[in-house]
């Protein structure tokens, strides 16, 4: 019964820190289909401040800002795509929640599985040596070591 209701408590812990979407009522476009158009667009840009964040989900004044272009540039007549590189042509790439696959964002797509390579190839070695260490006879002890380890256990035999 307590794990039961663990998992109760769990689940709407996780419910009620879910986003909500930080889009104000003086943001919104009195057009349903130019609305639903900006909210799809807000939430494929990231936020710059909280880097995590799509822009629609964040309450940053730069993504209010952002939100205000996105739907300044819909109003003006613009594709969803002109309103998208309007953006990256200002903030770059990085103002993309799933940027392009290109040269320039190699590393970012790359880097984490280079990670992930190095880190396996680690455990593997460190594993490896571990073996190899622990099938490995000790050395005999040395006369002195003999020695002082006949002091330290004839004295506690006293």
């Amino acid at each position: 019964m307590r794990i039961a209701l663990s998992a109760i408590l769990v689940l709407g812990c996780l419910a009620a820190a879910s986003p909500a979407s930080a889009v104000e009522p003086d943001e919104v476009l009195a057009d349903s289909g130019l609305e639903a158009r900006a909210r799809a667009i807000s939430r494929e840009l990231r936020c710059l401040v909280c880097q995590n964040q799509s822009i629609d989900d964040s309450g940053a004044p730069l993504a209010r800002d952002l939100r205000l272009l996105v739907r300044e540039r819909l109003k003006a007549g613009a594709s969803d795509a002109e309103v998208i590189d309007h953006v990256v042509a200002r903030y770059g790439d990085f103002v993309l929640l799933r940027p392009p696959f290109k040269a320039s964002t190699l590393a970012l797509w790359a880097g984490p599985w280079m990670v992930l390579a190095a880190s396996i190839a680690w455990i593997v070695i460190r594993r490896r040596r571990a073996r190899r260490d622990d099938a490995r006879e000790p050395e005999p002890l040395s006369a002195d070591e003999r020695r002082r380890l006949e002091m330290v256990l004839g004295g506690q035999d006293k």
